[in-house]
Parts: structure tokens; C-alpha cells; sequence
């Protein structure tokens, strides 16, 4: 049964190519969903797929790219929409 999360991930992660990174985690583990800067710093995600795959995308999230600095990362799951693809906003 697909899953639907919303992530806030905090930290050194904006102007380190996490967003284009993470729709490429994103593609290669088959979850749908958005990801955009916030005005605070932060980096907003919905992500939607298999609970396996998701939870792999969640482990990534911790991490990021090799030169962003995650310190926090806050994680909602919400009502399954069936989101198409995976934008960078």
C-alpha cells in the first residue's frame, strides 16, 4: 500500500543542488511527489510511493548530497493523493 509523506529537512540545503538531487533519488526509487525551497532554509518534500522505497528516500533525506549539511529533518505522513512524477519547484 502506498504511503504519502511530507518532509522538512533543515540544515545547509539550499544552494547545494539538494532539490535536483533528490528528484534524481526520487526517479531512481520510483517516488512521486515535489520538493521546493522555503523561504526559511529549508527544503519541503512530498513524497509518495512503496513504504520500502520511501523509507530508502527517507534515509537519502538524512544525508543528502555530498555537500549539504542536514541537521534536522521532520517527517508527517498525510493522505495518499497518487501524485504523477516528481517536480523540482
Amino acid at each position: 500500500m502506498n504511503q504519502h509523506y511530507d518532509i522538512i529537512i533543515k540544515g545547509r540545503v539550499q544552494n547545494v543542488g539538494f532539490r535536483f538531487y533528490a528528484q534524481k533519488k526520487a526517479h531512481e526509487l520510483n517516488i512521486s511527489g515535489l520538493v521546493k525551497n522555503q523561504t526559511d532554509g529549508s527544503v519541503f518534500i512530498e513524497a509518495e510511493g512503496e513504504p520500502g522505497e520511501l523509507q530508502e528516500f527517507l534515509e537519502w533525506c538524512h544525508r543528502g548530497p555530498s555537500w549539504a549539511h542536514v541537521t534536522e529533518v521532520h517527517v508527517n505522513e498525510s493522505p495518499f493523493t497518487n501524485m504523477r512524477g516528481f517536480v523540482v519547484s
